[in-house]
């Protein structure tokens, strides 16, 4: 479905806009919602109105049109297309990023041709918009799939899945890892750094190189010597967390 244009003419001569207006009304797709004959009124319809397009005139005496963009944010700018009497503003015009410059009296064949081009470019915007929407929302549901990631571990010939909120703590063993679970022990066959990985670090943290923690596991801290800490979990099992880990453990804690 193409999308609507919504036109804002901004001319101080009453004739030249009403003429733009005429042509603009043949078009099909095309909404003009406000018309302007001067530069505060301008800059204030564009804040109210958001045109996609503006049609902007450029007058010999001097080049107000450029004095008003300057005023208007470039992430809220819509698509300038620029008319004038006289050609000499052109390389101004396309400096300023306008899609076109339309020489007066407009004609009906160069107005289409215009507005064909500012139609592309809106779908691409459109185009651009729905991308970043998608990416954001494949970027949350990937966050939150993290949460609801499972470890696979094999016991007794049986493929158990583990939900890791209910991870109490892991222990590395060698090459293994123990993986305890509500007073039961699985052994994973991974290095105790990959599985940390995988874990959602503000849920998990690391009290000494070889053990990992579940936060909400956590009932009590105890202070003993030389600024280590004693981690008491829910079901009563002692954990020490050494020195070099402590500052992470009270960065997550506070």
């Amino acid at each position: 479905m193409l999308p609507t244009i919504r036109t804002l003419i901004a001319d101080v001569d009453t004739e030249a806009r009403g003429r733009l207006r005429a042509l603009l009304a043949s078009e099909i797709g095309v909404s003009v919602v406000a018309e302007c004959a001067g530069s505060s009124q301008t800059i204030a319809a564009v804040e109210a109105h958001k045109p996609d397009l503006v049609f902007l005139d450029l007058h010999p005496a001097e080049a107000t049109a450029f004095q008003l963009l300057s005023q208007i944010p470039r992430e809220n700018r819509p698509i300038l297309v620029f008319t004038s009497a006289h050609d000499r503003y052109v390389m101004q015009a396309f400096e300023a990023r306008a899609l076109d410059y339309l020489l007066k009296p407009v004609q009906a064949h160069r107005l289409h041709a215009a507005l064909e081009r500012a139609r592309v470019e809106l779908i691409k915007a459109q185009d651009r918009d729905l991308t970043n929407r998608l990416l954001e929302l494949l970027a949350v549901t990937r966050s939150e799939s993290q949460g609801d990631r499972r470890l696979v571990v094999k016991s007794g010939g049986r493929v158990i899945f583990l939900n890791l909120h209910e991870i109490d703590w892991i222990k590395a063993a060698g090459n293994y890892v123990q993986v305890n679970v509500q007073g039961h022990c699985y052994v994973l066959r991974e290095g105790i750094s990959r599985v940390a990985e995988r874990l959602d670090p503000n849920q998990f943290v690391r009290i000494h190189r070889s053990i990992i923690v579940n936060l909400e596991k956590i009932k009590e801290l105890h202070p003993c010597n030389r600024g280590e800490y004693m981690v008491i979990l829910r079901d009563g099992k002692e954990l020490s967390c050494s020195r070099g880990y402590r500052s992470r453990l009270q960065q997550l804690i506070s």
